[in-house]
């Protein structure tokens, strides 16, 4: 086998010998081949399976020759939009246009287009009429069946429709695309795939589905948002690829049916040694070099994958519908082994970044039975309390990270990927957090609470505030007891469905209490297939069909982003506006508690009022209750006053 980087030219199939590849990748993202990028594991799973791929990084979509640059494949065309939706990629949740795409060559933005899935599928399709196309990533995998569209506010259909694709491999593909690949290799036409678990098909009757939930017609979800809200916690109940059933999606208007088999079972601990251990280049390929080469490859090219997975299942994540809540895990001795090819890197200087996955400190299923009979389908494993059949311990974790740290020329081992404070704390011990402590934090910690309303923490599926402060408490004593000076940095998530100016304010006042000001406020940002995102668009909390308050107003929303940050300056304005909507003017004045200072505003008559408690000064003065001296000695101590709050 050649250890090189996969062809992305005829000239590169020409030194490997082929005249043909079995499969062309067109991918939105550039060539990366590394761990790190589905598209990397993707590829070097089927080659090490006998099949000859080859990549089309960032073809030019207007232009149907730039998809025909490695010829037609044996097989088919595999197709994702990258490691990230092309439109969270390319959009703020203000919908404005990023200025940088960390994936793309020098940072550069513009080299794909927005639903890069759905425009790379149809330019194949332009070309190649009845060639196979496979579609999966993370953008094909959260809109596979009918889902809420931010960026255009539509409900859209399944991305399979829309893309003119065959089939879409959802999830974490590895089981899915190489049983894909047997099958059509063993000359089974596309269109009778209809058995393989972890994907999405079309067709025009149910006669020959089995064992299959109807969900509601696609016309019936677009003119019913409560509706939607029913199909949309359907699927969620079906996520877990031992409980899930079978869901078909009618298009009566296509006279179509979109039919989503069950998940594609986990991988074993040794089927995911084997994954990473194949033979990557572990860099972008050097064609990217002379420009600059490719960002977001920093932030993982000394971190070590550990786990996949997330039974945290917080609302506003799209983890339970991609990776799904089984956790699976690689081995101590794989994840040891790449940490040795770490420090062979050149430029690596002693610091291992991270060792983790969607949530670090998860290193096996949250009970014994996850890995048989599935997760609960109406059950947490950590909300609103951690579950009494639970496994928590860190002991594990612990081992590996102490094997890592250890190894010649490694001189850090950092945890940046995120600790799951309520499931550290319902372990028996405080081993792990002693170990984080010492070992893994440089000075700062971020965690993420989210929010300290647990009128907002409820719909998001977050612990009650009362556990975050427990996780603070016991941070600082531990801390105080190593001799350490380390500080937690939390990150917090404002207009959140569920939270009203009310639930705003009692955010800022604890920014107030703790003497924090973030330096960044996370919008909650409406991405396909979350429960929170389905909320924002029905109004509907799924899970209850309750009824649920939801800020859509753009105004609002800047209220309350601006309340987190209530110290900036250029917020005041939206923060005082906020705190008279509240009826908490009792937060505008000069005591420790206040948020603001008042400050003086011109009437359209030219007077000059006092904005204090919601008060008009000049109407006190004017009715005896204070003295115009007072008044006038108050207003130009204010004027004067260089902080201005």
């Amino acid at each position: 086998m050649i250890h090189d980087y996969l062809p992305v030219s005829r000239g590169d199939m020409q030194y490997r010998g082929w005249k043909q590849c079995d499969f062309v990748y067109v991918i939105g993202d550039a060539y990366v081949d590394h761990p790190s990028f589905g598209p990397g594991i993707i590829s070097r799973v089927l080659e090490s399976r006998g099949y000859k791929v080859g990549i089309i990084a960032q073809p030019d979509w207007k232009n149907p020759e730039s998809i025909q640059i490695l010829g037609e494949p044996r097989l088919g065309f595999l197709v994702s939009g990258g490691n990230m939706d092309s439109m969270v990629n390319h959009y703020s949740v203000s919908k404005k246009r990023r200025s940088q795409d960390a994936y793309t060559p020098g940072g550069e933005m513009g080299k794909r287009p927005d639903y890069a899935a759905v425009v790379y599928g149809n330019l194949i399709r332009s070309v190649y009429k009845d060639k196979p196309v496979i579609i999966g990533g993370i953008e094909a995998s959260l809109r596979r069946l009918a889902h809420y569209d931010y960026w255009s506010n539509k409900l859209k259909r399944s991305l399979l429709l829309d893309s003119q694709a065959d089939l879409i491999s959802y999830g974490m593909g590895e089981h899915s695309i190489v049983e894909i690949a047997d099958a059509l290799n063993s000359g089974i036409e596309i269109k009778d795939i209809t058995f393989i678990d972890g994907t999405v098909y079309k067709t025009k009757s149910l006669e020959n589905v089995y064992d299959y939930q109807l969900l509601p017609d696609y016309e019936e979800l677009k003119n019913n948002k409560k509706k939607y809200a029913e199909s949309f916690y359907v699927q969620y109940c079906n996520t877990d690829p031992f409980t899930g059933k079978r869901l078909a999606e009618p298009y009566g208007r296509d006279h179509l049916f979109v039919v989503q088999n069950p998940p594609a079972k986990p991988l074993t601990k040794e089927e995911m040694d084997d994954i990473y251990d194949l033979p990557y280049m572990r860099n972008y390929h050097p064609m990217y070099e002379e420009a600059g080469g490719i960002p977001a490859i920093r932030e993982v090219k000394f971190s070590l994958i550990s786990n996949r997975g997330c039974f945290g299942a917080c609302s506003f994540c799209a983890l339970t519908f991609h990776q799904g809540r089984i956790i699976q895990a690689r081995s101590h001795e794989s994840l040891v082994k790449e940490a040795k090819t770490l420090t062979e890197e050149a430029d690596f200087k002693g610091y291992i970044h991270d060792v983790g996955g969607p949530t670090a400190n998860f290193r096996f299923p949250a009970c014994k039975k996850q890995m048989t009979k599935g997760a609960c389908t109406n059950k947490q494993c950590l909300f609103p309390k951690p579950c009494k059949n639970l496994n928590a311990d860190h002991g594990d974790y612990i081992r590996l990270l102490q094997k890592l740290r250890s190894l010649p020329k490694v001189k850090k081992v950092f945890i940046r990927s995120g600790i799951r404070f309520d499931y550290l704390l319902a372990d028996k011990n405080r081993d792990f957090l002693r170990e984080l402590c010492r070992h893994h934090v440089s000075g700062q910690l971020k965690v993420a609470p989210e929010h300290v309303s647990d009128a907002v923490l409820r719909p998001m599926g977050k612990p009650e505030t009362a556990v975050y402060r427990q996780f603070v408490k016991e941070y600082k004593q531990m801390n105080e007891k190593l001799g350490l000076k380390q500080y937690l940095v939390p990150y917090l998530m404002s207009s959140h469905p569920g939270s009203t100016l009310k639930e705003a304010v009692e955010l800022a006042e604890y920014l107030r209490d703790i003497g924090y000001m973030p330096e960044q406020v996370q919008d909650f940002y409406p991405t396909p297939s979350t429960i929170s995102t389905c909320m924002y668009y029905t109004g509907y909390d799924p899970r209850t069909m309750e009824k649920i308050y939801v800020p859509v107003n753009l105004h609002e929303k800047a209220m309350q982003r601006a309340l987190i940050q209530y110290r900036n300056p250029a917020n005041y304005s939206l923060v005082l506006e906020a705190l008279q909507k509240a009826g908490r003017t009792d937060l505008i004045g000069f005591d420790s508690k206040c948020l603001i200072r008042p400050r003086n505003i011109k009437s359209g008559q030219g007077e000059k009022h006092l904005a204090y408690k919601g008060k008009d000064v000049n109407k006190q003065r004017e009715s005896g209750k204070t003295s115009g001296s007072r008044t006038k000695k108050r207003t130009i101590r204010n004027v004067h006053n260089k902080k201005g709050k």
